[in-house]
């Protein structure tokens, strides 16, 4: 039997595992990236964590490669990593060149999205589909999409960046320079920010209360537990991220006609508080959605196909199925099919 190790890279963590090539996850290993420390000790890290999975699992099953998953802007066909806000100092670095220097294996370098998307399409809620795109909800808005069995990533490896798609072109500027992105409304950066703006203009005492009190450690997880509660300043901040998810799949709904569009992302917990408003903008804005869109996901999810062959694929709108573990199942199946 073969296996691979996938590698999940963020800002916050670094998680190394070995997965067989059924799926089956051998052993997962999880440590703190530390982003101040040097870009040569977080990979001295990781490439010891490689070797020594490799070492476990290598005497009885064959290692077939490595894939690894990094948040930013990468050159697919060099394996550069150009830009990460998570992971300063590492601009230009030429990260597949260096690991596969270091371990002697081949490495499949993909941005953490798609790694992601490939999780999900592999062994998660996109099981099903021949095409699926994922929308990534956690400090900002990444995304992936999955083709046949491979990812999407344009001409320079770029493809993805749905958080950036114009929601309202007069909206709050976002760190790209750009105004109104769906980042600035469906983000958990963005949640709190509209907890605080509703808190000083006195629209929300309960949430203003609450900021008082944890102040740097205010984040969108209570904004969810108030809007759970019944209050209605927090109800009307997912209803808000809710309409902005709801264009944006549209767009993608109307633009790629994908059969399967999965949430994720750690905003995804809060499915319950915004998914009604993003169906009621679904149905509202995309023709092709309304048309296609079946009455019970769960009989699609849990069969074993989306439809008999005669009929066409529908259009799915569901919640990621992997949670975190996504982008190492994913960047396992990168490496699985080199």
């Amino acid at each position: 039997m073969t296996f691979a190790v996938g590698v999940d890279l963020g800002g916050t963590n670094l998680r190394v595992a070995a997965v067989r090539e059924n799926g089956e996850l051998l052993e997962r290993v999880t440590t703190g990236t530390k982003v101040s420390r040097s870009r040569d000790a977080v990979i001295d890290e990781m490439t010891a964590a490689i070797r020594r999975l490799s070492s476990t699992y290598g005497a009885n099953e064959r290692l077939v490669g490595v894939g690894i998953g990094v948040p930013g802007i990468l050159d697919a066909h060099s394996g550069t990593l150009r830009e990460s806000p998570n992971l300063p100092g590492w601009s230009d670095y030429p990260v597949r060149a260096e690991i596969e220097r270091r371990l002697g294996h081949r490495v499949v370098l993909e941005n953490d999205a798609n790694a992601a998307a490939m999780g999900e399409a592999w062994l998660g809620s996109a099981r099903h589909a021949h095409s699926m795109a994922i929308i990534t909800l956690g400090t900002g808005i990444g995304g992936g999409m999955v083709t046949y069995g491979k990812a999407w990533q344009g001409s320079r490896g770029m493809a993805g960046e749905f958080g950036h798609i114009v929601i309202d072109p007069e909206g709050p500027r976002c760190n790209c320079g750009n105004r109104g992105c769906a980042e600035q409304f469906a983000s958990a950066t963005a949640v709190v920010r509209m907890a605080r703006e509703m808190a000083e203009r006195g629209e929300a005492p309960a949430l203003a209360r609450a900021i008082a009190q944890q102040s740097v450690a205010f984040c969108s997880r209570r904004v969810h537990d108030f809007a759970i509660a019944g209050d209605g300043p927090a109800q009307a901040i997912f209803g808000k991220v809710g309409w902005a998810l709801g264009i944006l799949l549209s767009d993608l709904i109307n633009a790629l006609n994908l059969e399967v569009y999965v949430i994720g992302g750690g905003v995804a917990a809060a499915w319950d508080a915004f998914a009604p408003q993003m169906f009621a903008e679904l149905r509202r804005r995309s023709f092709i959605y309304k048309a296609t869109a079946p009455e019970d996901t769960e009989t699609w999810l849990n069969g074993a196909a989306p439809a008999a062959a005669t009929e066409a694929p529908r259009t799915m709108v569901v919640r990621a199925a992997l949670g975190s573990d996504a982008g190492l199942y994913g960047a396992a199946r990168l490496a699985l099919e080199i």
